[in-house]
């Protein structure tokens, strides 16, 4: 994968992971200045119950770029179409399910989450719980959508649809604070309007034509959306993590001493400064997720390396930034919720310095996280999210407030993460003593995986002098594999037709474009991949008229492959042909 297009595949994920969690801080500061303490700690106990049709989201969204990421690398854009109904069927019924569910027991929920029977947080949280299950539909059905928009390379889409949704919520915040006044409620309804916006915004790609993905009735499984929840399993036990942690964290604040409602606020205001920073870790996770899937259905070994690298190395500059300011600026931000000098403001401020010493482990344990999930460590990634999200914080924090009191429940985020990153390590390196593997241990990849060196071309076509060169390498590297001078050639020849036409009518006059090549020899069988940036472009449906000169490369590759395959993902177009060398195939010359 070119490293610009995971730049800008990272970019988009966090800016609108950031967009998102902007706006939920948006709500916490409207709910501190104009609705007082007790509303801000009726939010944060709220937050649960909130959390959990966000893990039922995330985990549909995070097995819709496990088993979609695995039909793209494959080549199968039936079997994506039919993830992409399944998705869309499922999210609607279940959170409307959950609306009902909680609309009608709102009063017992709250009492759930530690809200208490009657009384003002009481009261509060009954109604922000209302408000915000009418939108549950619209934030579930937002969360769907982020995977395919980032899929079909719509990043520009998902960008203002999330921009659309954070402007559209901050207006009806005010609009409920200044005109209607309509409290706790209304603040839960304003973000539930929202998200409604966010969806007809992105809903616009899906309905047209240009549209990757196609919807229908037809198409929705039972047995594909088992296939969804089990991909996301592993991103289910992160978010049920998350709850466990919230849920522990908020009665700890209350029940301490020197705690109560005013040390859950400053809880509130300081994990939302935290959720807006770690929309860093949420991109590396879903960057992460996304190009392992596709990467490891096509067995490439040295790309996943790549990708994780890169990764890993930007999660600890970009975690290491984001730290520095957060030390730096922590008054300022808690400032624009917390205005008053009291113990709520400097609990507030200590939290976010101290969660902050957390940000380049959380980071680079998503981006591995994901990376175990998109290549199939599903048990691995199973128990690392739960004991990351809450079995790690969770004993950090009962030993820490033993040692030093309540602000020792600052520092369960940063010793959850080390710890975690530490058994991951230590784990994976005793795994791997018993397999010799040229790759870090780390990686966990099976040395069946893939093919080795020997048995593995790649190229990079920038300009019409490399597809000479590429072409003959490619007919010399056939060669010296066993394979006739005939066939060896005809392979060459298509390498050379293909990529000249890619070259000739794909890349910009100005340049910038590229085509990446992929010749993989593995148990007798030969697999080809082209991958370009250029406008979508379907060789296998579009078979141009037997002219002299015209179309030879893609009629010749279509004669001699025993599969091909097209998918255009993430602005690229893939192209897999497979054929079968041992029986050293060639087409009759007309």
């Amino acid at each position: 994968m070119p490293p610009k297009l995971i730049r800008q595949m990272l970019a988009s994920q966090i800016f609108s992971a950031l967009t998102v969690s902007v706006c939920l801080l948006i709500d916490n500061i409207m709910i501190n200045r104009f609705l007082g303490i007790n509303a801000i700690a009726a939010y944060e106990l709220s937050n649960p119950l909130l959390l959990s049709i966000g893990a039922v989201g995330g985990m549909l969204s995070a097995g819709i770029q496990v088993a979609c990421s695995k039909s793209l690398g494959s080549g199968s854009q039936e079997e994506t179409n039919k993830g992409y109904s399944t998705a869309v069927v499922f999210s609607l019924t279940v959170s409307f399910i959950f609306m009902v569910l909680v609309l009608a027991f709102r009063s017992l929920l709250a009492r759930i989450v530690g809200a208490g029977t009657s009384g003002v947080i009481h009261d509060d949280t009954v109604g922000y719980l209302a408000g915000f299950s009418i939108g549950a539909p619209g934030s579930m059905f937002a969360l769907i959508l982020v995977p395919f928009l980032m899929m079909s390379g719509k990043n520009t889409l998902l960008i203002a649809a999330v921009v659309g949704m954070t402007v559209t919520d901050v207006a009806f915040d005010f609009l409920n604070v200044l005109v209607f006044h309509g409290g706790m409620f209304g603040m839960g309804l304003a973000s539930a309007l929202s998200y409604y916006v966010a969806v007809a915004i992105g809903l616009g790609y899906f309905l047209s034509k240009k549209s990757v993905f196609r919807f229908s009735f037809s198409r929705f499984s039972f047995a594909k959306t088992g296939e969804l929840l089990r991909g996301g399993i592993p991103t289910a036990f992160n978010m049920a993590s998350s709850i466990i942690l919230v849920f522990f964290l908020n009665r700890m604040f209350m029940r301490s001493e020197g705690g109560g409602a005013a040390a859950v606020a400053a809880y509130a205001v300081a994990s939302g400064i935290m959720n807006a920073s770690n929309s860093i870790s949420t991109g590396m996770s879903g960057v992460s997720l996304t190009l392992s899937g596709i990467l490891f259905q096509e067995e490439d070994r040295n790309g996943l390396k790549n990708v994780l690298f890169l990764l890993l190395r930007w999660s600890v500059f970009i975690g290491l930034c984001v730290c520095i300011v957060l030390v730096i600026f922590a008054p300022f931000f808690v400032g624009l919720f917390l205005p008053e000098q009291n113990e709520t403001q400097r609990m507030a401020i200590l939290g976010v310095r101290l969660l902050a010493s957390g940000l380049i482990p959380c980071c680079s344990a998503n981006a591995l996280k994901s990376f175990y999930q998109g290549t199939g460590r599903v048990l691995l990634t199973e128990l690392f999210s739960f004991c990351e999200g809450a079995v790690f914080p969770c004993l950090a924090a009962l030993l820490m407030h033993r040692l030093i009191g309540i602000d020792g429940l600052w520092l369960q985020f940063v010793i959850g993460e080390i710890i975690t990153l530490s058994a991951v390590f230590l784990y994976t390196h005793l795994k791997a003593r018993k397999v010799h593997d040229d790759f870090p241990f780390f990686m966990l990849l099976d040395p069946s995986f893939g093919v080795d060196k020997s048995e593995l071309m790649e190229a990079e076509i920038r300009t019409m002098d490399d597809v000479s060169s590429v072409s003959q390498a490619v007919g010399l590297f056939c060669s010296r594999h066993g394979q006739s001078a005939r066939f060896s050639n005809h392979i060459a020849v298509c390498v050379e037709e293909m990529a000249a036409n890619t070259v000739a009518y794909g890349f910009s006059p100005g340049g910038g474009n590229h085509l990446s090549i992929r010749i993989q020899h593995k148990d007798d069988k030969w697999v080809l991949r082209f991958r370009d940036d250029c406008s979508g472009f379907d060789p296998v449906s579009y078979i141009p008229p037997e002219e002299q000169g015209k179309g030879m490369g893609i009629r010749l590759v279509t004669a001699m492959a025993d599969d091909i395959r097209y998918t255009y993902s993430l602005n690229l177009n893939n192209l897999t042909v497979v054929l079968d060398g041992s029986k050293d195939r060639i087409p009759c010359e007309q």
